[in-house]
């Protein structure tokens, strides 16, 4: 008790958790809290939630971003105590800037894209941003890995099979292409590079194949899915080796279909968006000669994203040799942007470099 008082006379207290400000900006703590992503502090603030809120936060999430998030929440285990401590206040710092103008803002999006896009397309945007809009027979496909959903979707019509390949993630459904017979995949391809919007009955009838493995309510709306610009993002996603056969079978049922997609799909011009580890990775693998000629007719920002990425020496030499062959037939510089961008593709389905934006769109 007698300390108790001699504590209370001395002006001291107990003491109590430490923050952000009682810690020293430490180079090594600088450099801890710059290599966080975003993701990452998203999972420190997971971890201190608890079991049951963070779960609940996560049934709000997409498949792409639950698997993100939980490999990040792994990948946080040994963050220092002072780093968790500075980005659960940063977070406070940032929620106390918030206004209310999240709140009951779920009408008022949902008029603004029917106002916008009109009821079929706002019904197929809503299925995408919201919980809760879009079918679930079609949404709990996202929770499946590949080969089970070519399994339980091989029998079934092209015209089936593509429309559920239009609500899939494009990666995913390059893979589940790849998992179906070889001679239906031009066909599909060709399906959804032709949807515009799926009536009612023709959803009626999806929902009805997706009972046979989930209990779900049928929605009678119109959907807008696939179009060209889908079936060039699925063909992104599918291997190099698998992509010629698909195409020359879609050349042979549509060869102006075929051209359309060929337009849409990742060209020499998006390589401007990649990053320089992965452009230095594809140096490597490309002759000297073909990027020359590669370079020849591209555009500037496409050209200097390859010229940076050599030393003062070697750049200077590489557009002196350049520059000396001299006007070349266009023909030959699309053929040899071609051949880059195959090689582009190899490496990328090899997991040796990565094609930014691949599957997005690009401007």
């Amino acid at each position: 008790m007698a300390d108790k008082d001699d504590k209370a006379k001395d002006g001291k207290t107990e003491p109590t958790a430490p923050t952000a400000a009682d810690f020293i900006m430490t180079p090594e703590l600088q450099e801890e809290l710059d290599n966080l992503s975003s993701t990452q502090r998203a999972a420190v603030l997971m971890l201190l939630l608890g079991e049951q809120q963070a779960a609940e936060i996560i049934r709000f999430m997409n498949p792409k971003e639950v698997q993100a998030l939980g490999a990040a929440m792994v990948s946080v285990a040994d963050l220092s105590q002072e780093a968790v401590n500075i980005v659960l206040d940063d977070f406070v710092s940032t929620l106390k800037k918030q206004t209310s103008l999240g709140l009951g803002t779920g009408d008022y999006v949902e008029k603004v894209m029917k106002r916008a896009l009109g009821d079929d397309k706002a019904a197929s945007v809503l299925s995408r941003i919201m919980p809760g809009q879009g079918s679930k027979g079609l949404d709990i496909l996202k929770w499946m890995d590949a080969r089970s959903i070519a399994d339980m979707i091989a029998g079934e019509h092209p015209q089936v099979v593509a429309i559920i390949l239009s609500v899939l993630e494009y990666d995913v459904a390059a893979d589940v292409l790849s998992y179906l017979p070889g001679e239906h995949r031009s066909e599909i391809v060709q399906r959804i590079a032709s949807l515009e919007t799926v009536q009612p009955s023709a959803m009626e009838e999806l929902e009805a194949i997706m009972k046979k493995q989930f209990s779900t309510n049928s929605s009678a709306k119109s959907s807008s899915f696939g179009g060209i610009k889908a079936a060039a993002k699925i063909m992104n996603f599918v291997k190099v080796e698998m992509e010629g056969g698909i195409m020359q079978g879609l050349g042979k049922l549509d060869g102006d279909l075929m051209l359309k997609i060929q337009d849409n799909m990742f060209t020499f011009e998006n390589l401007q968006a990649v990053d320089s580890r992965s452009i230095q990775t594809l140096m490597r693998a490309v002759e000297s000669e073909m990027l020359m000629v590669a370079l020849k007719g591209a555009p500037d920002i496409v050209k200097g994203k390859f010229l940076d990425n050599m030393s003062a020496r070697a750049r200077l030499m590489f557009v002196d040799e350049m520059e000396a062959r001299g006007p070349l037939r266009m023909a030959d510089v699309e053929e040899a942007q071609k051949q880059v961008i195959r090689i582009a593709r190899r490496l990328s389905d090899a997991g040796e470099m990565m094609l930014a934006g691949r599957g997005d769109d690009f401007v």
